[in-house]
């Protein structure tokens, strides 16, 4: 089971998954969250990360044109769409981009489910919304046919629920908080739990 937290912006935060080692990190690059943190300051944070993990930049519906600055270099190591981008984004993104793509879906209905198993992408993100830290009907996963990582409302007291769903991987943002910071004990029980199946 792998393990992204998500929304680093401090850098006690990376001194706290430096110590749980989760898979991955996220760095949201959205302008309305409070964890937005720009390019330069994701680098001075990927520089203190541990080389064991890797980092995933999450956008969204950034211009194309905007993209290739996060593209080269080794800042991240992932890019993440959690807009509304289409395949046709995913393929020109592509056309500038040699890192993995992963696309997050709100998932409400069988719709969402149909539209996610029709993605582009390397990998999907099954989530609730933007950031709600809110759970989804997780029922509607039955029917997803690839690979996924869950996401929405996951935390310390719902982990073992997500876990019998056997995704890919959890995402987990707020629920590795405490008063809108990452919180260092939820961060290391969240890793540990999951690493554990």
């Amino acid at each position: 089971m792998k393990v992204k937290i998500c929304g680093l912006f401090r850098g006690e935060d990376i001194d706290y998954v430096n110590e749980a080692l989760p898979d991955y990190i996220g760095f949201v690059f959205f302008e309305k969250s409070h964890r937005c943190v720009t390019l330069e300051k994701a680098a001075a944070l990927k520089a203190k990360l541990d080389k064991k993990i890797k980092s995933v930049g999450v956008f969204v519906d950034e211009p194309i044109d905007n993209m290739v600055q996060y593209c080269i270099g080794d800042v991240l190591d992932v890019i993440q769409l959690h807009g509304s981008e289409d395949n046709e984004y995913i393929a020109k993104l592509r056309q500038i981009c040699d890192k993995e793509i992963w696309q997050a879906f709100k998932i409400r209905s069988e719709a969402d489910v149909l539209a996610a198993n029709n993605s582009a992408a390397d990998m999907l993100v099954l989530d609730n919304g933007k950031g709600t830290g809110k759970a989804f009907d997780w029922s509607l996963l039955e029917n997803v046919k690839r690979d996924f990582f869950l996401a929405g409302g996951i935390n310390a007291e719902n982990i073992c629920e997500a876990l019998k769903i056997e995704p890919y991987g959890i995402d987990v943002s707020s629920g590795a908080e405490t008063d809108k910071v990452k919180d260092k004990n939820k961060i290391v029980y969240i890793v540990k739990h999951s690493h554990r199946k």
